[in-house]
């Protein structure tokens, strides 16, 4: 039976190379499903790793754009959580699950040993998960392709180039990235776990989103409010992987400073996500919806003194003592992943503080040194090997803006990086707005710190 075979397959779940994960589409996962679940009044340490005994066997319908279905007709409902797997809300119970892969091949019609838990973080349970029909993909990863030849990153050449091609901006070599090879730029860039396989287009803008475009300001940034910032500073991942930690953290740390008037300023822990979460995967990369929002609401997070930054993947060593900071009110820009577009991240943005972005990054961006950032395109000074491949990067965007139309009128965001203040403009980066440039238009996350004051 296939539930047998489940057991027998989610022992090997936790050895699965982290740096091949599943690459699963929106159809793939809309359907029927089974769950099996476990027995429950566990807490939130239960190792959904290991063989459970099943108790209880749940059907549930996965509609189109975002409705779920149980088998007693409760309405609820459910997101793709970028390639890797997919979270449903019903009847007062979350369920969440990284779809099962084994080498290069994607099972996106399994969910082998996923975590539900009630909406208030009790009563955790495992479950496994099957839908009605096969859905099995070879994957072929970026790294597999074949490359052109071109200039490596961080070269003259490839600096001399970028400037040759366009206007826009303006590149230059950084000598902080001397000491990397090709791995470590590429972590700095995403990490091989976030490669880009595919991603959705933004959605539609409707009348309501021009309403509400025509309510926004042409320019707005939470590092300057009436003279009053609410961002935290830049800081460094070096070339761990990590940005979706440091982004997710920092739109924490800002939305902490907004909802408490500047009188917070906490700094959160990225080592306990690189370190903690099995919601990601370490120095290899990760998803702001899975860290600023549900390992910050189902885990809490920590303050940096807790676990300092090291840069590098081990054993959880946050102190079980470490008081523990919660949000909650997580979702994708839109409500669910696919629903994001330029007017709802202003909005966003406005009403609600700064939001953690995925975009792409292409080797030229790392030369970045100011103006507003457009892919060059692939070929830019192509004369030798080139084994850089596209990646998937986490920011923080904190506002807008436009040039004038003496300028050239182009619309752009104003992102934070995690790369140092000695990168970019301060450690920031414009980016073009309104085209979806590299992608940043199409998955933004955020979500909602319950209040408390900081030690």
């Amino acid at each position: 039976m296939f539930w047998a075979a489940v057991v027998t397959l989610a022992i090997t779940v936790c050895s699965v190379s982290a740096d091949t994960p599943a690459n699963c589409t929106y159809e793939d996962i809309r359907g029927t499903w089974v769950f099996e679940l476990g027995t429950g009044n566990n807490n939130r340490t239960v190792d959904c790793s290991k063989p459970f005994n099943v108790s209880k066997v749940l059907t549930l319908q996965l509609k189109y754009p975002d409705i779920a279905t149980d088998s007693f007709n409760n309405i609820g409902y459910w997101s793709l959580i970028y390639n890797q797997g997919f979270e449903v809300i019903v009847a007062g119970r979350k369920y969440f699950g990284f779809s099962y892969y084994e080498g290069k091949t994607s099972f996106c019609h399994q969910v082998l040993g996923g975590w539900s838990h009630d909406v208030l973080g009790h009563d955790w349970k495992c479950f496994n998960g099957k839908k009605s029909e096969p859905v099995i993909k070879q994957n072929t990863l970026l790294s597999d392709k074949t490359y052109v030849t071109g200039p490596k990153v961080n070269s003259e050449d490839i600096v001399v180039s970028i400037n040759k091609a366009q206007k826009f901006w303006t590149a230059k070599r950084y000598s902080q990235f001397e000491h990397l090879n090709e791995e470590d730029l590429l972590r700095m860039a995403g990490g091989r776990s976030s490669q880009i396989f595919s991603r959705p287009k933004p959605a539609p803008l409707t009348a309501e989103h021009e309403r509400v475009r025509e309510s926004l300001p042409e320019s707005f940034d939470w590092r300057n409010v009436d003279g009053v910032s609410f961002v935290s500073p830049v800081r460094d991942q070096g070339s761990c992987g990590s940005c979706y930690a440091f982004a997710s953290m920092a739109m924490a740390e800002a939305r902490v400073k907004l909802q408490t008037n500047n009188t917070q300023n906490p700094v959160f822990s990225t080592q306990d996500i690189v370190e903690c979460s099995h919601y990601s995967q370490g120095c290899e990369g990760g998803f702001p919806y899975l860290v600023a929002g549900k390992y910050a609401e189902d885990y809490g997070l920590v303050l940096e003194e807790c676990n300092p930054y090291k840069g590098k993947d081990g054993q959880c060593q946050t102190p079980k003592t470490c008081e523990r900071h919660y949000f909650t009110d997580y979702s994708y820009i839109g409500g669910f992943y696919g629903g994001c577009n330029e007017v709802l991240m202003q909005q966003a943005i406005y009403s609600r503080g700064p939001i953690a972005v995925s975009f792409m990054v292409y080797k030229d961006f790392m030369q970045y040194k100011s103006g507003i950032y457009v892919h060059t395109g692939d070929n830019v000074g192509v004369n030798r090997f080139d084994p850089f491949v596209i990646t998937n990067h986490v920011v923080l965007v904190v506002g807008w803006g436009q040039l004038s139309p003496e300028e050239g009128g182009t619309k752009y965001w104003i992102v934070k990086n995690s790369w140092s203040t000695k990168w970019g403009i301060d450690g920031y980066f414009w980016i073009r707005r309104g085209t979806d440039e590299c992608g940043i238009e199409s998955i933004a996350a955020e979500s909602t710190p319950i209040y408390k004051y900081m030690k």
